[in-house]
This record gives C-alpha cells, sequence and structure tokens, in this order.
C-alpha cells in the first residue's frame, strides 16, 4: 500500500505516525510540508477526502492563528485555506493518505483507519 504523509519531524506525533505507517508495510512518501507546502486545491482536496473542514485542520494553538483573526467563527473556510498556503506552520498535521481515504492523524493511532 503506498501512503503519502505530510510531515514535520519537529513533531513527536507526526514521527510515531511515520513509524506506524513504516510499521504497517507501506510505502511511504515523506512531504516536510513546512519546507513543500501542499496547495490550496490540494488541501480543499484532503480535508474533503477526511471528512473535516478546513477548520478542523487548522493548528488552532499556533499563536499566528488567533493573531491572523482564524479562531473566531467569523473566519471562512476560504480565509483559513489562504492562511494555511501563507503560513504553512498552521496546517495540522500529520496529514495522511492512502488509497483508502485520509485522515489527520491526532492521535496517531487513527492513522490505522486507512491502513
Amino acid at each position: 500500500m503506498k501512503a503519502l504523509i505530510h510531515h514535520n519531524p519537529m513533531c513527536g506525533t507526526s514521527r510515531k505516525t511515520l513509524e506506524i505507517l513504516r510499521e504497517s508495510g507501506a510505502d511511504v512518501t515523506v512531504n516536510e510540508y513546512l519546507k513543500t507546502p501542499p496547495s490550496r486545491d490540494e488541501l480543499k482536496r484532503i480535508y474533503d477526502r477526511a471528512g473535516i473542514s478546513p477548520r478542523e485542520g487548522l493548528r488552532a494553538k499556533e499563536p499566528l492563528a488567533e493573531q491572523l483573526g482564524l479562531l473566531g467563527e467569523d473566519a471562512t473556510d476560504d480565509a483559513i485555506l489562504d492562511a494555511m498556503v501563507a503560513h504553512p506552520i498552521l496546517i495540522n498535521r500529520p496529514l495522511v493518505e492512502t488509497e483508502k481515504g485520509a485522515v489527520l492523524a491526532r492521535p496517531q493511532d487513527k492513522v490505522r483507519e486507512i491502513l
């Protein structure tokens, strides 16, 4: 099985998720999304496939999210996606895709749903 992980090597949850993927025998492609961020369209597609909104994919505890006004109810999905593209640190991780689906693997064991 092929898997794509949008990964931050500084994040413990992301590292543990990558370990689960490798232990499962998946052929893993690792994208360090802070270096090579996904496009706006790709993010929207992944979130749609995972059944979550951009707001649910937002790294809300990142101080920049509050500074940009993204935590209020008036922040639209479009505004959140635009901010994520401009500031990839706002993308919550790890995002994982396989042929069985996509998940925001928080907690990391959530990735098992698509293995």
